[in-house]
């Protein structure tokens, strides 16, 4: 699949109510947690794009832009959403968009490889990962020919990404992982804890 057809988007609107504090900006043995995935996807796309509606901070490159989500309070498919109005309103030509969540810090860029390698874009307008059973659907891959369905299906009220994932006829690759779990995300500050431990371990 031709990189250049895609823009990263890295999705820092939520409001990690769970964990009481923006995750992005949490420090991971001295590391903003949102550099951990910065770190591994900037090098692989010509841009990435951040979405977050407050001021944070982020690694520095010339390959990051940043933008706000066009509506509150339309979770992930607003930002999905965004990130295809920023193409298009920014004239870009990214056919693609490529999404990941600020808080997997072992997520690394030769899980995206395997990811990218193994779409067939032939067969849909949407893919995400799957791995041991469970399906990341921030994980995504989605094309930019489904917006004005995504458009209006927000309008609507449809908010969950799962739901809207299946109506659409999503297209899984499975990815079999060794440990440390790529996907393990940081929800609380238990689960902030167990990935100190992790670190420590590996």
């Amino acid at each position: 699949m031709d990189l250049n057809n895609i823009l990263g988007v890295v999705l820092a609107g939520g409001k990690s109510q769970r964990f009481g504090a923006d995750k992005s900006q949490v420090k991971l043995n001295d590391k903003l947690l949102i550099d951990y995935i910065l770190k591994e996807i900037v090098g692989e796309f010509n841009e990435t794009l951040i979405i977050t509606n407050k001021p944070i901070k982020f690694m520095q490159s010339k390959k990051i832009s940043i933008t706000k989500d066009f509506k509150d309070g339309l979770g992930p498919l607003g930002g999905v959403l965004t990130a295809m109005k920023w193409v298009k309103n920014k004239n870009k030509k990214y056919k693609w968009i490529s999404t990941f969540p600020t808080d997997t810090p072992f997520f690394k860029k030769k899980e995206l490889k395997f990811f990218l390698s193994n779409v067939n874009i032939d067969e849909g307008k949407l893919f995400f990962i799957k791995n041991q059973n469970t399906r990341h659907n921030i994980f995504g891959l989605w094309s930019l020919d489904l917006m004005e369905k995504l458009e209006a299906d927000l309008l609507k009220g449809e908010r969950k990404v799962e739901v809207w994932a299946d109506s659409i006829g999503v297209k899984i690759v499975n990815i079999d992982y060794k440990k440390p779990d790529p996907f393990f995300n940081i929800n609380t500050e238990e689960d902030l804890k167990k990935a100190i431990k992790i670190m420590k371990n590996d």
